[in-house]
């Protein structure tokens, strides 16, 4: 009887302990060493144009003053466009990289969507 007891204890304490090894060598339970991606086009923003300064190279949308840079991704009704081609009280939308207290347009866009061409068989 003694050595059944013995080796039942044996055989549990085996079932309890493989399990704990396995957990503890597995990769997938280790935290991400690497960072999160960054938003690719950054915070999106929409609405009517306050003030466009071309020469400045702003925009004003609400109460926020958006940089426009030579990096901006500009476009109304679908093709590409420079900020002179926009005027106060457009619809816009797009999206801002903030660096400090600066705010700087990674796209503007104003205008229809280009339409997409229908494929042909």
């Amino acid at each position: 009887m003694k050595k059944q007891i013995a080796l039942f204890a044996l055989v549990a304490s085996a079932l309890v302990a493989v399990p704990a090894a396995s957990y503890a060598q597995d990769a997938t339970n280790q935290p991400a060493a690497t960072a999160p991606a960054a938003k690719k086009h950054g915070v999106p923003f929409h609405g009517k144009l306050a003030a466009v300064d071309a020469t400045a190279g702003t925009i004003t949308v609400g109460k926020m003053t958006i940089s426009v840079t030579a990096d901006t991704k500009i476009t109304k009704d679908g093709n590409t466009a420079k900020l002179a081609d926009f005027t106060v009280g457009d619809q816009v939308a797009g999206a801002y990289k903030k660096d400090g207290d600066k705010l700087t347009a990674t796209m503007l866009h104003t205008g229809e969507k280009a339409k997409k061409k229908a494929k042909t068989e």
